[in-house]
């Protein structure tokens, strides 16, 4: 079984080095052993956009931070650190207004200097655009520029988790030129080391070295401090089958590859030296998404029916298989973590079927389908819906599996009339309102109740760090009540790399500054 789940990112490269046998040079020594050639890389799916604030996929994270970045950013123990910020904020006695430093001599991809307009404009329009973004505006009476080189942020009440939502690459506040600013995005003018070239749909995603970017002086820190473009260009390649990712590994065909199946491994491990298996620890949880505003999971009753069937241990078997990959565990936090909490624990894993049945009964459940919507893109995903549909139809639902690709899930979810549940995943987190999505206003689902705004409010205003962690514990067990979404468990990621690519760090958000490939 694996070690605690909370770990940092020095022991995921650490773990990535045992795996790989290899060894990283520091980033100085890299950057003049490296060659700057291009690197092909290997997604799991066609991006449904490059918009990063329109989008909270993963993927459209990890391909645009590299041309976009955010005023704060997480370090390798994901401690908030600045960014395009010089600094922290000043932040007022009563917790709510802001004052925000801006870096000076930042230059964007259009070659004029980034200005404290350009960031209102852009936090303005993640507001308006981004689902994260939106939920926040509610709780901001103003936003505004100071200066050439400040802005402020006043707040209605105290809201704790402010510099981490600012801070999450998907669904990113990031900070864009004004002028480029519309819906839809036409130009991508960001910040990054890298700027934007050209998309060739279902083909690649091609980025450029950003020749006058403006780095920080710190050393690099997980997403955070100096970022260096060694390579001139990286092609993020759409590659939807996973076993098609794990044979152009090991025929050499790819730099990196993404998300590959947990028994890929023993393949991996054999190859020869011809790639370098990583596996990424704390990676994140899967988890599944009621849809409690139309349909028949709009019953909070049979959700909880649902609930007692489902078996996440189960799940999580199909899913990874090896137990090096997943934890089945009722707790949203790990152990050891400020936010841990076995709140609602009963609930989980009970793989009742008789039970449910019986609860269905007396919710007046009479035999609707329940259509469940998952993507073979994430062939954990699929699997685990295969497990789930089975469970339900011990406990005498009807279910009905709709697979379809990645980026028509993620347009049908945003359509009630379309599913009742569909599977996803996430990252893991140490701040809970980072992720699922479904904690804040208006993602699929739709999830509103006085309970959740009532358990949430409460663990926002709370300034204190020790006093949330207690409150989170609210939290879940409204979540374990309720049932808008199920968090399945936690699991580790497997990708693989080239032996030449140098500099890789195992991240949530596969990120390729400082890397590039040895002579």
């Amino acid at each position: 079984m694996m070690q605690k789940l909370w770990i940092n990112r020095r022991k995921a490269v650490a773990l990535a080095l045992m795996v790989s046998g290899t060894a990283l040079l520091p980033i100085g020594a890299q950057a003049q052993t490296l060659s700057n050639s291009s690197l092909n890389l290997a997604m799991t799916a066609e991006p449904q956009t490059l918009d990063p604030m329109a989008s909270p996929i993963d993927l459209v994270a990890t391909i645009m931070q590299h041309v976009y970045e955010p005023l704060y950013t997480f370090d390798a123990n994901w401690k908030i650190i600045p960014m395009l910020a010089e600094g922290l904020p000043k932040v007022s006695a009563d917790g709510k207004h802001y004052s925000i430093a801006l870096r000076k001599g930042v230059q964007l991809h259009n070659g004029r200097e980034m200005n404290s307009e350009d960031v209102v404009a852009s936090l303005k329009r993640w507001m308006d655009v981004s689902p994260r973004g939106k939920a926040l505006s509610k709780d901001v009476a103003d936003l505004s520029v100071n200066g050439s080189h400040g802005i402020e942020i006043t707040l209605k009440a105290p809201y704790a988790p402010l510099l981490s939502q600012l801070a999450m690459p998907s669904g990113m506040a990031a900070i864009m030129a004004k002028e480029s600013i519309a819906t839809p995005l036409k130009e991508f003018i960001g910040t990054g080391p890298y700027k934007f070239k050209e998309r060739r749909p279902d083909q690649y995603v091609l980025l450029t070295r950003f020749d006058h970017y403006s780095a920080r002086q710190e050393a690099p820190n997980g997403y955070g401090g100096k970022k260096t473009a060694i390579a001139d260009e990286l092609r993020f390649l759409p590659v939807p089958n996973a076993n098609t990712r794990v044979e152009g590994s090991l025929a050499g065909q790819y730099h990196f590859a993404d998300l590959l199946p947990t028994e890929a491994l023993g393949r991996l491990e054999k190859s020869g030296g011809k790639t370098v298996p990583i596996l990424t620890p704390s990676f994140g949880f899967p988890y599944m998404v009621f849809n409690t505003k139309e349909g028949v999971m709009a019953s909070q009753a049979l959700r909880k029916s649902v609930q007692t069937s489902i078996g996440e241990g189960e799940m999580l078997a199909a899913g990874f298989g090896d137990t090096r990959f997943f934890t089945a565990e009722p707790n949203h936090f790990p152990k050891g973590t400020p936010f841990y909490s076995n709140a609602g624990a009963a609930n989980y894993n009970e793989r009742n079927a008789v039970k449910a049945k019986s609860q269905a009964v007396q919710a007046g459940y009479k035999g609707e389908p329940i259509r469940i919507l998952t993507s073979r893109q994430y062939d954990f995903h699929y699997n685990m819906a295969l497990i789930m549909a089975e469970q339900l139809k011990r406990a005498g639902f009807k279910a009905e599996l709709n697979v379809v690709d990645w980026a028509t899930l993620v347009q049908r979810r945003g359509d009630p009339r379309l599913w009742d549940i569909y599977i996803t995943h996430s990252g893991q987190f140490p701040e809970p309102m980072l992720s699922p999505p479904q904690l804040g206003d208006g993602a699929p689902g739709w999830w509103n109740s006085p309970a959740k705004l009532a358990a949430l409010a409460a663990l926002n205003q709370e300034p204190n760090p020790a006093k949330r962690g207690a409150l989170w514990g609210a939290v879940q067990q409204v979540i374990y009540d309720e049932v808008p979404y199920i968090n399945i468990g936690k699991f580790n990621s497997l990708s693989a790399k080239s032996p030449a690519l140098q500099g890789y760090v195992p991240s949530t958000w596969p990120f390729f500054w400082n890397t590039g490939l040895k002579n």
